[in-house]
């Protein structure tokens, strides 16, 4: 039988394609110099097509914007709010000025820190494209010497100067962080942490400092064996001043290039009460979900209250009636929270006086699924597994999802549905999810807002195994805190 000539071409074009390997994304190419003084940056950025404007994330970038011109031809490039709109037909290259010391002044906390650190969101000098499906920024700094950079995103390569740049959900703005400061890798199970430490003018142990974030890292690897993010930037910010009785006072995540968890301390505050306190545990908890536009945070800030509770327990730093009295009063301060409203309406309309409700709706339906999970499998699947995962499939998340988007993912993880029945019976429901039969089937009683525990309960075998403590981890606990 004769073959076609045109039919051999096409059949090896075919397998040529095939066997190819995959097409690296294109990349858009930015040079970022600082000067000596770390007062003036400067851009070139090369696209990978011709480009006819970029765009800064912050309303106040076009402020610190000096100078903006292409460096491929001559032409007048005009700015409307937070866009540099370019000439007709686009420009391949751009180069570009920012004051980054009067961009600096836009942090707040500037005051306590040491000059040689210095703050700048990107959000405030980096004028991009947008960027589609899998399009990222390749970046590289050129620091003066002794200088060093400290950013939400991906070294490429292992070089602390380069950087890739891909879609993300932008939650809030992160920071970048230049200067003289303790910045430190730290290996926890499954990641390895990039904490930035910035350096006030008061005495502080940063030793002990990053003792106390691996610690605390590794106890939220006690859900799943795996800490949920491979390589986050966590930034650590001395506060002093404020007015708190907390060691940590404040922390969030941030999901803008990458994933940021700021911790905002106060140093001079004993080891130990770092390590009973419970904002780290929470905001670490974060990267084990992705980011939920804000109406469902009611679903991401009740599975970080449940967890803290959890893993603090797990790690030896709670003893198991005290995990349950606390997950108790937050369950109640929740139930007792603007009982008209339900999640999702409580979430969606900013109500302050909503606040535990926000915050305690999710945790009570992290638990209603950890004892079924529990249950229908003998102790087989668990909301850590669920999470496991999750993060292994889908995590870090360049998407911004809805509830129920996480829900059903979750769902698809496991046989029989959990999370979308628990969804569509408490989310849009006036009230809060009642806990009070889970709480008697694990042996939990409650009188005058006491939380005693029976012993021998229908289901106190997973009670037990889900607060159950790790020796090891107890034991490294234990062993920081008499260091102190």
């Amino acid at each position: 039988m004769e073959v076609s000539p045109i039919k051999i071409v096409t059949a090896l074009l075919l397998l040529v394609f095939c066997n190819s390997a995959p097409a690296a994304p294109p990349s858009h190419f930015y040079t970022v110099t600082v000067d000596y003084s770390m007062s003036w940056l400067w851009v070139e950025a090369r696209f990978n097509n011709p480009v006819d404007s970029v765009t800064a994330r912050s309303r106040n970038a076009g402020k610190y914007l000096t100078d903006a011109r292409s460096c491929d031809r001559d032409a007048d490039i005009r700015m409307r709010n937070r866009r540099m709109m370019l000439p007709e037909g686009g420009v391949r290259c751009l180069n570009y000025t920012v004051n980054l010391k009067r961009a600096a002044d836009e942090y707040r906390n500037a005051r306590e820190l040491v000059p040689q650190n210095i703050v700048v969101s990107p959000s405030h000098w980096l004028w991009r494209p947008e960027l589609y499906d899998e399009t990222e920024i390749e970046l590289q700094f050129r620091l003066p010497e002794n200088v060093i950079v400290s950013v939400p995103w991906q070294p490429v390569d292992g070089d602390a100067t380069r950087y890739r740049i891909g879609r993300s959900p932008e939650s809030a703005y992160a920071p970048a962080i230049f200067g003289e400061f303790d910045y430190r890798e730290l290996d926890v199970p499954g990641s390895t942490l990039r904490v930035t430490l910035l350096q006030t003018r008061a005495p502080m142990d940063n030793d002990a400092i990053m003792d106390w974030v691996q610690a605390t890292a590794k106890d939220v690897s006690l859900a799943y064996g795996l800490f949920p993010n491979p390589s986050p930037q966590v930034v650590i910010i001395p506060v002093t001043s404020r007015r708190s009785s907390s060691p940590v006072p404040f922390g969030r995540v941030i999901r803008d290039g990458g994933e940021t968890v700021e911790l905002f301390i106060n140093p001079t505050m004993p080891q130990e009460d770092f390590l009973g306190d419970w904002t780290a545990t929470h905001e670490f908890s974060h990267l084990m979900h992705p980011y939920l536009h804000s109406e469902y945070r009611w679903i991401t800030e009740g599975l970080a209250q449940y967890y803290q509770n959890v893993l603090l327990t797990r790690a030896g730093a709670y003893e198991e009636l005290e995990a349950w009295q606390k997950i108790y009063a937050g369950l109640e301060r929740g139930r007792r929270s603007r009982p008209e409203l339900s999640p999702n309406a409580a979430a969606s309309g900013g109500v302050r006086s909503a606040r535990m409700k926000v915050y305690w709706s999710g945790a009570a339906l992290a638990l209603m699924a950890d004892v079924t999970l529990r249950e229908r499998s003998n102790g087989a699947e668990t909301l850590d597994t669920v999470l496991q995962r999750l993060q292994a499939c889908c995590l870090p998340s360049a998407d911004v999802w809805t509830g129920p988007e996480f829900f059903a993912k979750l769902d698809s993880l496991i046989d029989e549905p959990v999370f979308m029945p628990l969804y569509r019976r408490y989310a849009d429901t006036a009230g809060f999810p009642d806990t009070s039969e889970v709480f008697e089937r694990l042996g939990l009683r409650v009188s005058d807002d006491e939380v005693s525990i029976r012993r021998k309960a229908e289901l106190a075998h997973i009670r037990l195994a889900i607060t159950r403590m790790d020796t090891q981890a107890a034991r490294s606990r234990d062993r920081l805190a008499a260091s102190d």
